[in-house]
């Protein structure tokens, strides 16, 4: 499993359940740009770039970013996103949904985030896509790796 993904099944969006180390950064005012960092196992410039397109919005305190509860569940959406290869614009469009909490009666919860039939659908014909491409390249590297080996 990649830290990634460990960091997503960590991640407090499990059903409501909270993360112990959610609530110690919540009694001492929120998480630091190096506590998500570390958590979610994705650098500095990852959160960065998620808050400059508006993704995550922490609070500032001086220079220092102050990210809340809300935004690591965010960020945990994100990457899970990700992980699902959905583009960002497709992962803004999803937590604006989110934000605006079950108006859409149709989509279903897909590692926290809500997806309809359709998106669950067009994103498995996209992974098979990719997986057959990639499946296909193995094989033509194989094959050449093989003919070194006999040389």
């Amino acid at each position: 499993m990649s830290r990634q993904s460990s960091a997503l099944a960590a991640a407090s969006i499990d059903n409501g359940r909270a993360d112990p180390a959610q609530n110690d950064a919540d009694a001492s005012g929120g998480f630091t740009i190096s506590d998500l960092a570390r958590d979610f196992g994705v650098t500095l410039r990852t959160l960065r770039f998620y808050e400059s397109r508006g993704l995550i919005a922490p609070a500032r305190s001086g220079m220092t970013r102050i990210y809340s509860s809300r935004d690591r569940a965010r960020l945990a959406l994100i990457l899970k996103g990700k992980q699902l290869g959905f583009t960002l614009v497709e992962i803004r469009a999803m937590l604006a949904n989110e934000d605006k909490k079950g108006a859409e009666g149709g989509a279903a919860s897909v590692g926290g985030l809500q997806l309809s039939r359709e998106q669950v659908l067009e994103q498995l014909e996209l992974l098979r896509t990719q997986r057959s491409e990639i499946d296909d390249a193995i094989a033509e590297l194989e094959a050449s790796a093989a003919r070194f080996a006999k040389a």
